[in-house]
């Protein structure tokens, strides 16, 4: 994908609107991926986060607004735009009180819509530079941290910039050799191969042996997303 490119996630369950909204803006310079349920958008977000997310209030199993709270309690600061059709100021004032960037009440015009997404990219800073994901495992760049399951997690350095290398490289397995070097060789500290397998071991409990932390066994470790 583009790097300047705007990736969106959009929860729609009607097709017709969905595919309306998916056409345009792929025009634009985004990239949209749209899901029919609230199921599917927090199955998809658990794996990826995109630059910015647009949510119907009503969908088939659920409703919008349980879904907006759903993603602020996990990622406060991703960009989100109400689309519906309820449009009274009740709702509207819920849909701000639920952490919505901006609401906008359909019918809508393609052109504003794309526009009000420029405007709130304007005003929010994008989390995909500070945070990486890897199924429930969260790594904070800025802070230096690492959640499970939203709880933050004690962690050696060691163990953090292990699971940082691998969770930069999600999908590519990366060799012991190369995490020796990157982890303790270019900092001046030689250690044997076996300092690795204590370190991962560690990190693996901490992390409650998650199946998205894969061993290839005689060669190294890979990170992906199984849920």
């Amino acid at each position: 994908m583009n790097k300047n490119m705007i990736e969106v996630y959009y929860a729609e369950d009607n097709e017709q609107i969905a595919k309306s909204v998916t056409e345009y803006l792929n025009q634009q310079n985004c990239k949209v991926t749209s899901f029919g349920t609230i199921a599917e958008t927090k199955k998809a977000l658990i794996s990826h986060i995109p630059t910015i997310i647009l949510i119907d209030w009503n969908m088939p199993d659920g409703q919008g607004d349980e879904l907006c709270r759903w993603i602020r309690i996990r990622w406060k600061d991703l960009p989100l735009i109400f689309l519906t059709v309820r449009g009274d100021s009740f709702d509207v004032v819920s849909g701000f009180q639920n952490g919505a960037d901006d609401y906008i009440v359909k019918p809508f015009e393609l052109s504003v819509l794309y526009h009000r997404i420029l405007a709130v990219l304007r005003r929010t800073k994008s989390i995909n530079e500070s945070k990486l994901f890897c199924d429930e495992i969260v790594l904070d760049k800025t802070k230096m941290s690492v959640y499970y399951q939203q709880e933050e997690l004690k962690i050696r350095r060691s163990e953090y910039q292990l699971l940082l290398l691998l969770m930069e490289n999600k999908g590519k397995t990366i060799t012991r050799k190369q995490l020796l070097e990157e982890i303790w060789d270019r900092n001046g500290i030689y250690v044997n191969d076996n300092t690795l397998t204590v370190t991962m071991k560690r990190l693996r409990q901490k992390l409650h042996n998650p199946p998205c932390l894969k061993t290839i066994r005689s060669f190294g470790y890979r990170m992906e997303d199984t849920i």
